[in-house]
């Protein structure tokens, strides 16, 4: 255990780093966490601090101050001061620092939008702009039909698929579940497998070469053809909000909705009651091919 007078800023970051790690935080939070508290290290160390016991209030308001000064946005320095207050709260808790500079640190207020649903005509356009693309139709296909989360998608086997079912293994703070697999699912699936290049791992969707397809190829190839099909203001995410949006819609019920797409608490599902409300459900009703 480090006392605060000679914990350094470099080894309370690598001990906070540590502590996610064994927390077994998800990998996006601890990549998100560690840039942050790297950045706000770097910003320290140029004014001259060297341990944990030199900074106080005005150090990380200073440092704030010039995130604002830099363009970033609202949202943004939210994400940053709930890094630093997770920061701090490690540091207090072992007894690295006695005070706790981040903890009035206010967060700033700013508007969240409404999750994005995609409109018949939108997601029957990004279907045709990549029904030719055997591998992305059936990549389209099952965040519409499934609702799975991209990180998800991108660490499913071949042997995650049954034959009218979906397993989606357990994930960091995610349990395993189990989704249905209608026949739109499964023939676009059924296309891709007869084509899928052999390839010495299990995962279900791959390169040319073989490798596993990552988080990010899955984004900018979606987003690619967002851009071809006209779609304007859409992410990845917002196909399982339109998934989410349908059965909702349709009237399948916050459980049952909340279960299937894996959501911890019920109030998340609920979010999506007041879209809905504002939606026909033969706007948003996903047709299987």
């Amino acid at each position: 255990m480090n006392s605060e007078e000679n914990l350094q800023l470099t080894s309370a970051q690598q001990q906070f780093i540590n502590y996610l790690q064994q927390a077994q935080r998800a990998q996006a939070t601890i990549i998100a966490y560690s840039k942050d508290i790297e950045q706000l290290m770097s910003f320290l160390s140029d004014m001259g601090k060297k341990n944990v016991s030199q900074i106080d209030k005005d150090d990380l308001e200073a440092f704030l101050k010039k995130l604002t000064a830099d363009g970033y946005t609202l949202k943004s320095l939210s994400r940053k001061i709930n890094s630093i207050k997770t920061f701090y709260r490690f540091l207090k808790n072992n007894k690295s620092v006695t005070l706790n500079p981040a903890a009035d640190i206010a967060h700033p207020k700013y508007s969240v939008k409404p999750p994005r649903i995609l409109s018949k005509m939108e997601y029957r356009a990004l279907r045709d702009a990549c029904r030719s693309d055997i591998r992305t139709y059936s990549i389209v296909e099952l965040f519409l039909q499934t609702g799975v989360r991209i990180g998800e998608l991108s660490n499913l086997k071949a042997d995650n698929i049954r034959e009218k079912e979906l397993i989606i293994d357990p994930q960091e703070s995610h349990p395993q579940r189990s989704v249905p697999l209608n026949r739109a699912a499964r023939e676009a699936l059924d296309r891709w497998l007869s084509i899928r290049p052999k390839s010495t791992n299990n995962a279900l969707f791959v390169t040319k070469t073989g490798k596993p397809l990552l988080v990010r190829n899955i984004r900018t190839t979606i987003d690619r053809y967002f851009k071809i099909a006209g779609i304007e203001n859409a992410k990845v995410n917002d196909l399982r909000h339109t998934f989410i949006a349908h059965h909702l819609a349709s009237g399948t019920s916050l459980t049952v909705i909340s279960k299937l797409v894996g959501h911890k608490r019920l109030s998340t599902t609920e979010k999506y009651l007041d879209l809905v409300k504002d939606k026909v459900s033969d706007n948003i009703k996903l047709e299987e091919l």
